[in-house]
Order: C-alpha cells, then structure tokens, then sequence
C-alpha cells in the first residue's frame, strides 16, 4: 500500500517541479493536493461506514469561534480531516527531505497517476451521492 502512496506522490512532485511558475511553491502545492485528496477519500469512507451502519455519524471536531457558519465549517474540516493527514504527508514525505530518495526510486508517470487519483478523489463524492439518491428513488416505486 504504502507504495502506490509513494508513486502518486513521485509522480505529483515532479510534475510540480517540471512546470517553471512551480519553482519555489511546489512543496506547498503537492502538499495541500495531495492531502486535499486523502481527506475527501477519508470522508467517502466515512459516508459509506456510516450508510452500512458501521457507524452512526461522520467524524469531526466542531468549531464555534467565529460568528459565520462557514468560517467555522471550514476550520472543523481542517481540524478533522485535513491537518492530520498534513501532518501524515509531511512526516513520511517532507521530513529530512525523503522525497529526494523516492524520486530517485520510483518511476515518473508524467503526472498522470496524480492526475488521476486526485479527480477520482474529487468525483467519488459527487457519484456516491448521485447513486445513493437514484437508489432511493428506485425503492420508492
């Protein structure tokens, strides 16, 4: 498992270091990518457990500090989901600079196997919940 993490993040740092405008971002730009996409698979899971009745409800940290709804939504989501797997990410990727040793290991994919875990990461959701209220509607009648 931990290979396939490895080969995305290799693919998505050197597609980052290969365009120009990424020369001095491209850590934040992987970073923020990469764990924007585990923390949306993270919640699709969640949403699954909790349809199978694994669990009762989905996981996350409520935030009342602000006075909007959404300042406060977005701090939970990135207390709940985002942070841990920022801090995850940097420890098995940023820390001491292991990502040199990894780039020298795996193969690059021209961007392609990021690419395409981060719109399967963004689309599952939207499909998931397309099938859930098609399914509904089909028991319905």
């Amino acid at each position: 498992m931990m290979k396939i993490y490895y080969k995305i993040w290799v693919d998505c740092i050197l597609k980052a270091q290969s365009k120009p405008e990424n020369l001095n971002n491209w850590k934040v730009f992987t970073m923020v990518f990469m764990s924007i996409s585990m923390a949306l698979n993270l919640v699709f899971l969640l949403f699954v457990f909790s349809d199978l009745g694994i669990t009762e409800k989905i996981f996350i940290i409520p935030i009342d500090i602000f006075t909007g709804t959404k300042i406060d939504a977005f701090f939970s989501f990135f207390i709940s989901y985002l942070l841990p797997f920022l801090t995850l990410n940097y420890f098995l990727i940023f820390y001491k600079e292991k990502y040199n040793q990894l780039v020298s290991k795996y193969k690059y994919h021209n961007g392609k196997l990021f690419v395409a875990y981060f719109l399967s990461s963004i689309g599952i959701l939207p499909l998931y919940f397309i099938c859930a209220v098609m399914i509904v509607k089909i028991f319905q009648n």
